[in-house]
């Protein structure tokens, strides 16, 4: 398995870098969607400063530098604040300007001014090293805990072409109240270690690439977490809430109207495969050894950019496990057509396709971004509005922001969104669209809505605050029997399990590059028919870190 394995991937990269020519000059390190340069420049997009394309995330630096470049042009269009906040991103993604010298550092700034642990410049080779560390405190009525953190990050490039790049973290949290499961909270969920201990938890993060790029596009082998579309506090088609996983990942822009992503992920089903369990002659922890079921995902999608500020997507992915198939290892294959292809149209023996479209809107209204994403597991377009026929197995979300309201950098915004019953779900489990059993797709998962609004202020450069107010619904998860026979089938919602009522204000500072003090409150009304009444939970937190 492991040899046919090794085998398709080498032949799937071998085949697409043959597919393109090998000139330019643009190194792809990824930036971290958690970087503040996100909101930065998502903000100037969507007052017109910048064209940014970050509907898949996370982009690279080169990317990030670029639009930095476009914003220094032109210093008139950016508030003093704006200014400063330039200046300072634009230390950080440095590595690009002209005229730098090779050079190596210790434990000091680099001759651009940012403070770095380790820093070497080469003969085309760059080495850019810092430690992660951070410390959060928790005072919560669940109970108080805190949280260490502490790792190793660095990336570079191997002349014009090969990028590479490392970030480990491991973590540790203690106390009352730790939320080791994270089902239904939009924090990424985490593979912890075994511990009989209820009140620690430990688990560890990674994100690393190796890649090649070229004037017009990029190849990458790794392992991350890749976010689809838009959203404030959640994304239906992919979001950060399953842990990072493998990938191989091409990005082909052929025209500056036209760009083509494909990724193959290597996905965890969390189950295990009894057919590939077999005695392993002792019986330390056990008489046997397990496998778990491979699992995997395709996906490929279009976008099209008819004038600046808008851009239109549409994509298709499929879920699939056991065997690797080659047919979901060529970039442009027509998925569903293969899948009926290799299933020989047996739903028993088929994959689990989804659709999704994209549409995004920025300054066409001014200093507003609109946006709307559709995500279709399953649907029957001639009885969609047929409450007797209909199979609406679908997400959605829709939303928009106005930015520089009434003062300077004061954003107004609202999002909603809603998944269908049994959507990401499959008769399947090892096909469900699920990455250690959490959703690739938006935290709530399916039967569930959620209506937001929000204001973001930042009075001063660097000082990001913002209050968020959310109301959540979830409903019964329902049966296998109900998704694949019931007619009508159960309707959104018809009996509310969950609803949560949320009021959470955030302030972060960053104090210098990558150094972030934050802090945020939050106030939660939760209405649990399971659990038979209401909680109120509040929080304080405080979290110094130093990395992302």
């Amino acid at each position: 398995m492991m040899q046919q394995l090794r085998s398709y991937i080498l032949i799937t990269l071998c085949s697409i870098l043959l597919m393109f020519p090998f000139i330019s000059q643009g190194q792809a390190v990824f930036e971290n969607p958690k970087h503040q340069v996100y909101d930065f420049l998502s903000r100037q997009a969507q007052k017109g400063n910048i064209a940014f394309r970050d509907l898949i995330q996370p982009i690279t630096r080169k990317q990030i530098a670029t639009q930095l470049g476009v914003l220094q042009e032109d210093l008139s269009k950016l508030s003093a604040t704006e200014q400063k906040e330039l200046a300072f991103y634009q230390k950080e993604f440095a590595e690009f300007n002209e005229g730098l010298k090779d050079t190596t550092t210790f434990f000091k700034k680099d001759q651009v001014g940012r403070w770095r642990f380790l820093s070497v410049r080469k003969d085309g080779f760059l080495l850019n090293g810092d430690p992660s560390l951070s410390f959060t405190g928790t005072a919560s009525t669940p109970g108080n805990r805190s949280k260490l953190a502490n790792g190793l990050e660095f990336w570079g490039h191997a002349g014009n072409h090969f990028a590479f790049q490392f970030s480990f973290q491991d973590n540790t949290e203690r106390g009352k109240g730790i939320d080791s499961l994270r089902i239904f909270t939009p924090e990424t969920g985490v593979i912890k270690t075994e511990s009989l201990n209820a009140k620690s938890l430990n688990y560890s993060n990674f994100r690393g690439y190796i890649s090649y790029s070229w004037n017009n596009g990029l190849i990458s082998v790794g392992q991350d977490q890749l976010t689809y579309g838009y959203g404030e506090n959640g994304r239906v088609v992919l979001s950060d809430k399953a842990p990072a996983y493998p990938f191989i990942r091409l990005d082909y822009h052929p025209l500056k109207w036209l760009s083509f992503n494909y990724t193959h992920a290597f996905l965890q089903s969390a189950i295990i495969d009894s057919t590939r369990t077999y005695n392993k002659g002792n019986d330390i922890f056990g008489n046997y050894r397990e496998s778990y079921i491979p699992k995997f995902m395709a996906s490929h999608s279009l976008t099209f950019f008819p004038t600046k500020g808008l851009s239109l997507s549409v994509g298709e992915s499929m879920i699939y496990s056991g065997n690797l198939e080659a047919g979901y290892l060529i970039p442009i294959m027509f998925f569903k057509v293969y899948d009926q292809y290799a299933s020989r149209y047996k739903i028993t023996t088929g994959s689990n396709g989804q659709f999704f479209l994209q549409a995004n809107s920025r300054d066409h209204l001014k200093n507003t971004h609109l946006y709307a994403t559709l995500f279709i597991d399953e649907i029957r377009l001639g009885d969609a509005f047929n409450r007797s026929k209909s199979r609406n197995q679908i997400g959605f979300n829709f939303g928009g922001s106005i930015t520089d309201v009434f003062v300077p950098y004061l954003t107004l915004g609202a999002e909603y969104t809603r998944i269908n019953p049994f959507s990401y779900q499959n008769l399947v489990p090892s096909q469900n669209y699920t990455s250690q059993k959490y959703v690739l797709g938006d935290w709530m998962g399916a039967n569930a809505d959620r209506l937001m609004g929000y204001i973001k202020y930042t009075p001063v450069a660097r000082l990001k605050t913002s209050l968020f107010v959310q109301h959540t619904r979830k409903g019964d998860p329902g049966s296998l029997l109900d998704q694949y026979f019931a007619l009508p089938q159960p309707q959104f919602l018809s009996t509310v399990l969950r609803a949560d009522t949320q009021v959470q204000f955030k302030a972060s500072y960053e104090w210098f590059n990558n150094l972030y003090v934050e802090g945020n409150v939050l106030w939660n009304t939760e209405n649990n028919i399971l659990s038979q009444g209401n909680q109120k939970i509040q929080q304080v937190q405080l979290n110094v870190r130093f990395g992302l």
